[in-house]
C-alpha cells in the first residue's frame, strides 16, 4: 500500500487467487490495478501427480486454520485434498482419521511440490509414521470409514446421538422442521438463543462454510458443550456467548435469522428478537410450555407470520408388545421481517 503509485511486485507461489495472496491483496487494492501471472496451485500440482480429477475432489485449507475444518468432508469414497500449516500437519490429520474412525483411509503426503526436493509418500492414516516432512507440503485423502466411522450426515435433522447432550436439545425432527423455516443462505449470521447443546447453530453452520452462527447460552456447563459439539462437527467457527438474554445480545452483530429455543418465555427476549432483525431476517421460536405458547399466539397475532404444531410419537416397548409413546407437542412460530 505504501508503494502504490510506484511499479510493485509481488511474488507468490502458485496461483495467487486460489487460498493465495492475490485474494489477500484484492481487499486492499483494486483489481484494476493489478495484473495477475498465475502458475498452478499446489492444489492443481498435487491432483496432476495422483491423477484425481479436480472436479471430483473436494478442497480445503487448513493453513493456519483448525483442523477440525475437515470433518464434514470426510465422507466414505470421497476424495480430499488438504492445505496444512507446517512439517506436523499430516501427523495430526493422521491422528485425526484414525480417531474418528477413518483410520483405514489411504494418506497422502506430497511435500515440495515442483521443487528439487519434490517427494510423494503414501501412508495408512492409523499406521503413519513419516518422520522429517518438509512444511511446504499437501495432504491427499482417499476416504475409507470403518465400520464405526463419525460420517456426519448432509441433511437437517442429524440424530440426535451425535451430539453430546444433557438433554436440553431440541430434537431431530423439529430441529430439520425449524432449520426449513429458518431457511438459511450463503454467509447469513445466526443467532441462536437458548443454545442447549448448539444443535440448531451447528447444523447451520454445516450448510455453507461461509454460514456464522452465535449461540447465546446462559449455562456455563452448556455453553462448553456447545463449543465441544461445534469442533467435533467441523464447525469451531461457531461463536459461544456465555450470558442471559436480552442483555447478552447487546453489542452482537445483526442478525439474518433468529432462532429462539429456550429462554424465550421472557417477554423482553422476543421483544429484542424482533428489534434486532434485518428487513428479510427470519426469527423462527419454539414452544413446548403453556406460557411460551401464549407469548407466541399473542405475537402471531399482532405481526402475523405462521403457526405450526408438531407431534412426534416414537414406538416404545408396552410389555412384550409395541405402542406410540408421544413426545411433548411443539407450537412453532416463524416470521419475516418486512421493513
Amino acid at each position: 500500500m505504501a508503494g502504490r503509485g510506484r511499479n510493485v511486485c509481488v511474488l507468490a507461489s502458485g496461483d495467487p487467487f486460489h487460498f493465495g495472496m492475490g485474494a489477500t491483496l484484492a481487499r486492499s487494492i483494486d483489481p484494476a490495478e493489478m495484473r495477475t501471472i498465475p502458475a498452478p496451485s499446489a492444489f492443481s500440482l498435487a491432483a496432476s501427480r495422483l491423477g484425481w480429477a479436480i472436479q471430483d475432489l473436494s478442497f480445503i485449507s487448513l493453513h493456519g486454520r483448525p483442523i477440525d475444518l475437515i470433518r464434514p468432508h470426510l465422507q466414505p469414497g470421497s476424495r480430499i485434498l488438504a492445505l496444512t500449516s507446517d512439517d506436523k500437519g499430516p501427523a495430526t490429520l493422521a491422528a485425526l482419521l484414525t480417531e474418528t474412525g477413518f483410520g483405514g483411509s489411504s494418506l497422502i503426503v506430497l511435500e515440495a511440490l515442483g521443487g528439487a526436493r519434490e517427494r510423494i509418500t503414501r501412508h495408512r492414516a492409523d499406521a503413519f509414521r513419516l518422520d522429517a516432512v518438509n512444511s511446504l507440503n499437501v495432504c491427499a485423502v482417499d476416504v475409507v470409514a470403518g465400520p464405526d466411522a463419525r460420517i456426519i450426515p448432509l441433511s437437517s435433522g442429524i440424530d440426535d446421538g451425535f451430539f453430546e447432550h444433557d438433554g436440553q436439545i431440541t430434537k431431530r425432527e423439529i430441529r430439520a422442521v425449524a432449520l426449513s423455516a429458518l431457511a438459511p443462505r450463503k454467509g447469513e449470521l445466526l443467532w441462536d438463543i437458548g443454545g442447549g447443546s448448539g444443535s440448531i447453530s451447528i447444523e447451520w453452520m454445516l450448510v455453507h462454510p461461509a454460514m456464522r452462527a452465535i449461540a447465546i447460552e446462559a449455562d456455563a456447563d452448556r455453553a462448553a458443550r456447545i463449543a465441544r459439539n461445534a469442533a467435533s462437527f467441523g464447525a469451531p467457527g461457531l461463536q459461544v456467548v456465555m450470558g442471559s438474554a436480552p442483555a447478552a445480545l447487546a453489542g452482537l452483530p445483526q442478525p439474518d435469522a433468529i432462532f429462539i429455543g429456550g429462554g424465550g418465555s421472557d417477554p423482553g427476549v422476543m421483544a429484542a428478537a424482533v428489534a434486532a432483525l434485518k428487513p428479510g431476517g427470519r426469527l423462527v421460536a419454539n414452544a413446548v410450555t403453556l406460557e411460551m405458547e401464549a407469548l407466541l399466539l399473542a405475537h402471531q397475532a399482532r405481526l402475523g407470520g405462521s403457526l405450526i404444531r408438531i407431534d412426534i410419537a416414537r414406538a416404545a416397548a408396552v410389555g412384550g408388545m409395541q405402542g406410540w409413546r408421544p413426545a411433548m407437542p411443539v407450537t412453532q412460530w416463524s416470521w419475516v421481517r418486512k421493513d
